[in-house]
Parts: C-alpha cells; sequence; structure tokens
C-alpha cells in the first residue's frame, strides 16, 4: 500500500517512517511536517493509506479530514487518547495510535486498513453478488480503538441513545458512537426496517407484533404509525 505520513514534530516522523519501512506491506512515498503541504500532494497525487498526526499548529488533523473530498485509509497518530471517538467519527479513519508506538501495534493497524480495503474493492467488483449476499455479511463498528465485526443477521435491533447506537445482538450489546441515519445506510435493506425514529429492527427476528409495538427477543419496541404500512408489507402474511 502507498502511504504518507504527516506530523509536525522530526523526531516523531523518523520513528513513524522507520515503523513503516519496517512492514512489508507499505511503501511510503512521501512525508510531510504540515498538513498544507499533504494536500497539495494529495491533490495530485493518489496513495492507499494515511498516517496522520492530530496535533500541528495552524490546521490539525481533524481539518485535514475536512478538506478533503475523497480520503483515502488513516491512520490517527496522537499523544493524548481523548480524540478517540472524534476520529472514529470519519468513515476513513481505521485505528487510532497513542504515542510512543510499537512495531507490532502500526502492523496490527495496518491490517485493519488492509481489511477495509479489501471489503470495499469488493463491493466496487462485485456490486451485484453483494447486493444479494448482504443479509448474511458483516459491519465493523469502531469502539474505543478497536474494529468490531458484527454479522448482520446476528442483530435483533438497533436504538438510538442521544450520540451513540446500541445495537443489540443474538449474544451482546455495543455502544458505538454513531447516528441510526449512518448505520441504516449501511444495513441490508431486505432485512431491516426503520420502524421508529428511534428503533431500527431485524425482521427476521420479530416474535410478535400488537397494534403500535413488536417484540424481538426480550424488547419491546414501538413502530411509529407512519412505519406500520411498511412493516406490513415486509410480512409474509397468512
Amino acid at each position: 500500500m502507498k502511504c504518507i505520513s504527516i506530523d509536525d514534530e522530526e523526531i516523531a516522523r523518523v520513528i513513524i517512517e522507520r515503523l513503516i519501512t519496517n512492514n512489508k506491506n507499505l511503501n511510503l512515498v512521501a512525508s510531510f511536517s504540515n498538513s498544507i503541504e499533504a494536500i497539495k500532494y494529495l491533490n495530485q497525487n493518489s496513495v492507499d493509506l494515511i498516517f496522520l498526526d492530530i496535533h500541528m499548529p495552524s490546521f490539525t488533523g481533524f481539518d485535514l479530514l475536512q478538506t478533503l473530498k475523497d480520503p483515502p485509509k488513516v491512520i490517527i497518530i496522537s499523544s493524548h487518547s481523548n480524540f478517540a471517538l472524534e476520529a472514529f467519527e470519519y468513515d476513513s479513519v481505521v485505528d487510532y495510535l497513542e504515542k510512543p508506538i510499537s512495531q507490532a501495534r502500526l502492523d496490527k493497524a495496518v491490517e485493519k486498513a488492509k481489511l477495509f480495503s479489501n471489503s470495499k474493492k469488493e463491493i466496487q467488483d462485485f456490486p451485484a453478488f453483494r447486493a444479494k449476499e448482504n443479509s448474511k455479511s458483516e459491519l465493523y463498528v469502531n469502539i474505543y480503538k478497536r474494529l468490531v465485526k458484527i454479522n448482520f443477521d446476528s442483530i435483533n435491533l438497533i436504538e438510538a441513545k442521544g450520540d451513540y447506537i446500541l445495537i443489540k445482538t443474538d449474544k451482546e450489546n455495543h455502544t458505538v458512537h454513531s447516528t441510526l441515519k449512518k448505520i441504516e445506510e449501511k444495513l441490508p435493506k431486505d432485512l431491516f426496517l426503520k420502524v421508529h425514529r428511534s428503533f431500527i429492527i431485524n425482521i427476521e427476528k420479530i416474535i410478535d407484533i400488537e397494534d403500535s409495538s413488536l417484540l424481538i427477543g426480550k424488547n419491546v419496541v414501538p413502530v411509529s404509525r407512519s412505519s406500520k404500512p411498511e412493516l406490513m408489507k415486509r410480512l409474509n402474511l397468512l
């Protein structure tokens, strides 16, 4: 993977360059001390991965992410952990590394980046197949510095909780910093339905429906009046 590194601290840049060179999957094509020069480079060149420092004078790493229209995959580098939640709000961010960084930790982050890149390529190369099989596919969610794989068919429901969503599966629940709208776009539409402003359900997990609510496992989920016609249409009624 072609990559660049961006860090205003020279010592930090030297360290990350050495770690990148030691990884056989990476090809470091450029290194920058500020985001502005990096953006100029990216406007004329394509890369697969960016190693990006957050704290930089004048133009931060977050500023760069907001500027790029179609950024490659990004691995955040920071001396602080308190920006992790904000970092993972960006779809391009695949991991968050805290300084000092070890070779093993960087290699693990690169494997995550490869995983995301391969998934994107499959979707682009086989759109019809992926659409047909997406009910058996999976979703990777960012849960504080790690990516957790959740199979679509294991999800019972998803509930909005302010700035977070609660994903309830057959075995466990996951709290993710995201919105219901954002995750709805990634779910297979033939399997999931938004039945209320705060709930998305897996239709195949419905146990019982009564008036304006339904039962999934031990969870009673409200059904809005506007969503009920579409819900009834999706059911295999006798």
